[in-house]
């Protein structure tokens, strides 16, 4: 991924989505990961005691390949500022090189970069949960307050720890309802505006136009997708190493039918959308699919082809009984500033502009977790000119909505889902006959990294 690519050339843009998808595992998406850290000793952290600083003294940022020319962009912004820029893995599709680098330099006490991008959003789970936690938190005198409430709504939750704030959110991958509008209008459909009317019309689809699908949940990432959405209690933490799994709560339940419902039917495919046979044979029957915003030039537009024109995105579904629609969220990617720095101050100064300013948001290929720079880089999008309607308004309200209860832990809901529940369907099971087994994978892993289970 080229994150620094003007939003004029819409050629460019495509390229650039090519290479978030070059990002992106089969198995998994790489702002999402799919790694367990070893289980480390967390306590509360003590009070933050910057070391000597030394303002002017070069910094180390560590970051992926796709954030380099980010960093490169600020160099040349900030020219009297001295950066080591290098390049690694960013922990993307499921690498641990972080927190498995920075325990070594726990060891010898030195070596730790000042800036690190992580691709895992589940990172800030052990970068700020020990007794010397790597990551400083940025709420505590380095960033002001102001910026801080420049971010979405819960764009920063996975940062929050011990009533510290330890990270900034580079992108979101806020949850919307993609569906193509021709065959929509050609059918008379309606888009639906709830999970009942969503089931309701995928069981349609199945009768009227059989080989047409409505979502998927062959992906690693259909939790964030669904049952993210119905407020499903997969993970919700509720202290540093204490966490609630319950899949038998009806919030989890009820999207277990449905789309056991429509995967019986015929309508919700049991592939994954990156799958080789799914590209080929089922991408032009796609009618609606839940799922990232990514999903609008990463998957339409440069690997299922779709004409520009013809998708569109509606706003997160609710089910009937819930007062207000939530959303999941399958990615992001965070800017730890380390707690070891000996320059705080340019630091904390280059995450700040990687994460706000519109000079590199704005052309960035994900949807920006900073409000002010997210209506920049809408702003390109309308001008590529590939969607049907303006995306802008749902993808600025679904920010929004993304359910708080779905929380950051060091162990991966892809790669549980992949391995338990994958199999599992493949095998005949429906999602219902498997929600014991894969409530008590989750536990069992919960476990064995050190959490209390509820």
């Amino acid at each position: 991924m080229n994150d620094d690519v003007p939003v004029s050339s819409r050629r460019q843009l495509r390229h650039t989505a090519v290479a978030v998808l070059g990002a992106v595992s089969l198995l998994g998406l790489a702002a999402c990961g799919s790694a367990d850290p070893n289980p480390t000793a967390t306590s509360a952290p003590a009070a933050f005691k910057p070391v000597a600083q030394k303002e002017g003294s070069e910094i180390t940022v560590w970051a992926d390949a796709a954030r380099v020319p980010g960093v490169q962009a600020y160099q040349k912004a900030h020219p009297d500022v001295k950066l080591k820029i290098v390049t690694y893995s960013g922990d993307a599709n499921g690498a641990n090189d972080l927190q498995t680098k920075v325990q070594l330099f726990d060891r010898t006490g030195s070596g730790w970069p000042d800036v690190a991008f992580s691709a895992n959003v589940n990172d800030g789970s052990w970068a700020a949960q020990s007794k010397t936690p790597y990551a400083a938190p940025v709420d505590k005198g380095l960033i002001p307050q102001a910026t801080l409430d420049g971010f979405a709504h819960g764009a920063l939750d996975p940062c929050k720890f011990n009533g510290g704030t330890y990270c900034l959110r580079n992108d979101l991958a806020q949850n919307v309802l993609w569906y193509n509008k021709d065959l929509m209008g050609k059918w008379g459909y309606s888009v639906p505006t709830t999970w009942e009317e969503y089931q309701a019309l995928g069981e349609k689809v199945a009768k009227e136009h059989r080989g047409y699908l409505v979502g998927t949940a062959g992906d690693a990432w259909t939790p964030e997708v669904y049952f993210w959405a119905s407020q499903c209690t997969a993970g919700t933490t509720t202290g540093a190493k204490k966490v609630t799994v319950d899949l038998h709560d009806p919030k989890c339940t009820r999207m277990a039918k449905l789309l056991d419902t429509l995967i019986a039917r015929g309508s919700v495919a049991k592939d994954t959308v990156f799958s080789a046979g799914f590209i080929k044979n089922q991408a032009s029957k796609v009618l609606m699919l839940p799922g990232p915003s990514w999903y609008g030039q990463v998957l339409f537009n440069s690997t299922f082809k779709i004409p520009k024109g013809q998708i569109a995105a509606a706003s997160p579904l609710k089910f009937e009984a819930d007062a207000k629609n939530y959303t999941g969220n399958v990615g992001g990617g965070l800017w730890f500033v380390s707690s070891h720095s000996k320059n705080l101050k340019a630091a904390s100064d280059l995450v700040t502009w990687m994460t706000t300013s519109n000079d590199y948001q704005a052309t960035a290929a994900t949807y920006p977790a900073y409000k002010k720079a997210a209506v920049a880089w809408l702003a390109g999008q309308k001008e590529t000119s590939y969607f049907a309607e303006d995306v802008g308004p749902v993808f600025q309200e679904a920010a929004e909505l993304v359910w708080p209860g779905w929380s950051a832990t060091q162990y991966s809901q892809e790669a549980i889902y992949s391995s338990t529940v994958i199999p599992a369907l493949n095998s005949g099971k429906t999602l219902t006959d498997t929600l014991g087994t894969w409530q008590t994978a989750i536990t069992d892993k919960a476990k064995s990294l050190g959490y209390t289970v509820n």
